[in-house]
């Protein structure tokens, strides 16, 4: 029974009058559980409450008294905020501010290209991310020596604690947005740039906690599910959402060699860099070229391979080449034009043998935080409506 409210066999009567609709109330009880592969039933059971009431808050019928929703709160692991909150107080959008703009040079910058703002005195002061490495990378060490797929590796720091740390493969360049907000809870992500097929490869032999995978099924058009299911089968692993974007073709800015869809890659004056085999951008140029009866050979530049989405549009911005199909995040982070082509659906795939791993929990605890979903929508360009489901 809920203390505060009349019930009837342990289900609320006629909640809604209780509360004399004096409150309004928005609920993500439903999309948090079912991101956490939890039912109605075991929720019910670890909070105190009956299998109906779970079902009655998530209608929106029932809003819970403080004690159930520190419960609900406590046992998903996430802030009573993140669950709750009032159906009048809608989220404000993002405010602009005028800031002192810290470039070198006379560069000028396109908008979306992102940059890091802060306040030196009075003055606020906006610092472009760097188009190229400008830094060493943190590291935990140095190669000593390399044999057949192995190293000898001297580190320089103590290693972190293997329950809170995560090893997740993968091309998105957003995975970096992810790794900042697990960063602040105190789980170290190791982040492995590869093609999707090399992710799931890594999954398979056990040398990595999550694979992000972008490849779509040609038979049925769906994503990731039919090739997970075929490697790993269908209580191995589970599939979580990690967002959904636009994949295309990116070009310099105003579009000079006036591309404007994939057929246009056939002319000779047009010079291409394409990614590896395995990778979605692959197949997806490569889908895009057959359904134009188009033969790959004559595409110059088809053999030039780069590593990663972000590698191919940096090609583009220094003039290397005229087109490449990248992620819309890779193609706003250099400033450059974008041609859509197809919607892909990015996921994560996850040990089911390591899902009450801390590092786990707290993966899945960010993907249902709504900062993590603004700042993929915002500075990414990526669709959140999925972000946190649980697939499979």
């Amino acid at each position: 029974m809920i203390r505060g409210f009349p019930t009837l066999g342990n289900k609320p009567v006629n909640a809604k009058a209780a509360e004399n609709k004096a409150v309004a109330t928005r609920n993500q009880l439903h999309k948090i559980r079912h991101g956490r592969g939890l039912g109605a039933t075991e929720i019910a059971r670890m909070v105190g409450v009956s299998r109906q009431t779970i079902y009655a808050i998530e209608s929106g019928d029932y809003v819970p008294n403080t004690a159930v929703a520190l419960q609900l709160a406590r046992v998903l692991e996430v802030n009573v905020e993140n669950l709750f909150s009032l159906a009048g107080a809608a989220e404000q959008p993002p405010a602009n501010v005028q800031a002192e703009l810290l470039a070198s040079g006379r560069e000028e910058y396109a908008s979306g290209e992102l940059v890091r703002v802060g306040r030196v005195g009075k003055r606020r002061v906006a610092v472009p991310t760097p188009r190229v490495p400008m830094f060493l990378s943190d590291a935990d060490g140095a190669i000593v020596s390399q044999n057949k797929g192995r190293a000898m590796v001297r580190e320089v720091t103590e290693p972190a604690s293997d329950r809170n740390s995560l090893v997740i493969a993968g091309c998105d360049p957003a995975l970096s947005v992810l790794a900042s907000e697990l960063n602040v809870v105190g789980t170290n992500v190791i982040s492995v740039a590869c093609t999707s097929q090399e992710a799931l490869n890594w999954m398979r032999k056990g040398l990595v906690h999550v694979a992000g995978t972008h490849l779509q099924d040609r038979e049925t058009g769906e994503y990731n599910l039919p090739v997970v299911k075929s490697l790993f089968g269908k209580n191995n692993v589970h599939v979580v959402t990690f967002a959904e974007w636009q994949e295309g073709l990116t070009v310099a800015r105003g579009n000079p060699k006036k591309i404007r869809s994939v057929a246009d890659l056939a002319d000779k004056q047009i010079r291409i860099v394409n990614r590896e085999k395995g990778s979605g951008a692959r197949e997806l140029l490569d889908s895009s070229l057959q359904a134009g009866s188009i033969v790959s050979g004559s595409i110059r530049g088809y053999d030039s391979l780069v590593p990663g989405h972000l590698a191919a549009a940096i090609a583009v911005a220094n003039g290397q080449a005229d087109a490449a199909v990248v992620t819309i995040s890779a193609a706003r982070c250099f400033g450059l034009d974008f041609i859509p082509l197809s919607t892909s659906r990015f996921d994560l795939i996850l040990a089911a043998s390591e899902m009450d791993a801390l590092g786990i929990r707290n993966l899945l605890d960010a993907l249902n935080r709504a900062n993590l979903r603004r700042k993929l929508a915002m500075l990414a360009g990526y669709e959140v409506r999925h972000t946190g489901e649980m697939l499979l």
